[in-house]
């Protein structure tokens, strides 16, 4: 399984176009027995900032997991197709954030209904894996 540590000024062309179509991603938490928290999410990539970004609602249970443990896994898989973002993830409520979250989530699915109560998980991440049809093999 080809692994790559991410180069964002150099992401490979096939991995940068499936994390930009409209996929619906599956995010990994920890609850607080550490036992798996998977949902259904729209996740997208910011090659500029570095990063990966979910908006989500404040106080949510993912919000409540990556506050206590930080440890995240965004999955997306097409057919044969599918590539896994493993890093750290931080909740972020200021303006900034949530809009540049927002305006990434457009760019992927559609503009996000207003939501005052809405915050921004913040991506770091440290290691991508995926399939051979979106990262090449070392």
């Amino acid at each position: 399984m080809p692994s790559w540590r991410p180069d964002w000024t150099a992401l490979p062309a096939p991995l940068a176009e499936f994390w930009t179509e409209r996929h619906l991603c599956s995010l990994g938490t920890l609850d607080r027995d550490g036992a798996p928290h998977l949902i259904p999410v729209g996740a997208t990539i910011d090659p500029e900032n570095a990063c990966a970004w979910i908006i989500t609602r404040r106080g949510s249970q993912k919000v409540r997991n990556v506050e206590r443990d930080a440890r995240v896994a965004v999955n997306q898989v097409d057919g044969g197709r599918w590539s896994t973002l493993v890093g750290t993830a931080e909740v972020l409520a200021d303006d900034a954030s949530v809009a540049r979250a927002c305006e990434r989530y457009a760019a992927r699915y559609r503009t996000p209904q207003p939501n005052p109560e809405r915050v921004a998980l913040r991506i770091t991440v440290t290691r991508i894996l995926g399939s051979t049809l979106v990262l090449p093999q070392d």
